[in-house]
């Protein structure tokens, strides 16, 4: 899509995100193969470009609510990564003092009202957050991002319709990544296109190339725009793909080896590293630096995670009972 109308400084941050959730998401699967990191988490390599290109159409006071492949959608609304990686590391420096982990990383500070690991599950409390803002007259939206998968729960339609029918300022971003975690889109979705569920709700349905951060970002600020209006919700079907297995486990041979490499030909960060060389001119030489100050940005955060300290015995009582007690 044409960059035309969009300022270097906006290309080269968007560009600079994108690289910064690769990082932190490759060194993540390095810290979670040596045992530092707990538990489960889901990679978002490969998707970068839809949780950049949303949250770059936003405001600082717009909310986001993310899912369990959420680490993007976070750092992609400025949560700090130092506080980020403490989380994974189960630390009381993190941002939900070590008590939520991967799946439920939480920065309210920010606009980033809650992450769930249930499918699904933060769809109906965008519809609340948008219930919110518009019964306070405020011109805020709300952004709830969305895997394939949960489009077939009835918490969707439940929420599609509340939201069209009150016509409530939220964004629905559904991250089609093909699977939903190893079924294909084609073999759990009764039509054709997610997007068709849009038109059920009298919702407009836009469909966006999920691997281009420029088209997600025009398409997103045109809804957030609208909803701003007070003219509704609208629905965003981002076609993307993640490059590597649903969680940090495998769960077998549900995609061929060539699929995979045909994706990755069209990885978002190249796709815009090329637009910013040849086309806006920006030189390598700034390209590089801006890798070479995410690495340095990276490696901080693991040295902060690893030096913070665990909850204590009585800090759990503290959240756990009342009083403290």
């Amino acid at each position: 899509m044409s960059f035309k109308n969009i300022s270097v400084d906006t290309l080269l941050n968007m560009y600079r995100k994108m690289v910064l959730i690769r990082r932190f998401e490759e060194r993540l699967c390095e810290l979670y193969r040596l045992g530092k990191i707990k538990g489960i988490a889901h990679p978002y390599i490969g998707q970068e470009a839809v949780a950049v290109g949303v949250c770059e159409a936003l405001e600082p006071n717009d909310y986001v609510l993310s899912n369990h492949r959420g680490h993007g959608h976070s750092l992609a609304k400025g949560v700090p990564p130092r506080n980020l990686m403490a989380e994974l590391y189960g630390k009381v420096t993190g941002v939900c003092c070590g008590l939520g982990g991967s799946m439920h990383a939480t920065y309210p500070e920010i606009g980033l009202l809650f992450s769930s690991a249930i499918v699904g599950g933060t769809i109906p409390i965008a519809v609340g957050v948008g219930l919110a803002l518009k019964m306070q007259n405020k011109k805020n939206v709300a952004v709830v991002f969305f895997g394939d998968g949960a489009v077939n729960i009835g918490g969707f339609h439940e929420s599609l319709n509340m939201a069209s029918l009150w016509k409530l300022p939220v964004i629905f971003v559904c991250e089609n990544n093909q699977y939903a975690l190893s079924t294909s889109v084609k073999r759990h979705l009764g039509v054709r296109e997610i997007v068709r569920r849009a038109l059920a709700y009298d919702m407009p349905g836009i469909v966006v190339d999920g691997m281009d951060v420029i088209a997600v970002y025009k398409e997103t600020l045109e809804a957030v725009n609208r909803a701003r209006r007070g003219e509704g919700p609208t629905f965003i079907e981002a076609r993307t793909y993640r490059f590597l297995d649903h969680g940090m486990y495998y769960v077998g041979e549900y995609r061929s080896k060539e699929e995979v490499e045909e994706w990755k030909k069209r990885d978002p960060i190249k796709l815009l590293h090329d637009i910013l060389v040849n086309e806006v001119m920006v030189s390598e030489e700034r390209i590089q630096a801006i890798h070479k100050e995410v690495e340095k940005e990276i490696e901080d955060a693991i040295d902060f995670a690893e030096k913070s300290n665990y909850p204590t015995l009585e800090f759990a009582k503290k959240v756990v009972y009342v009083g403290g007690e």
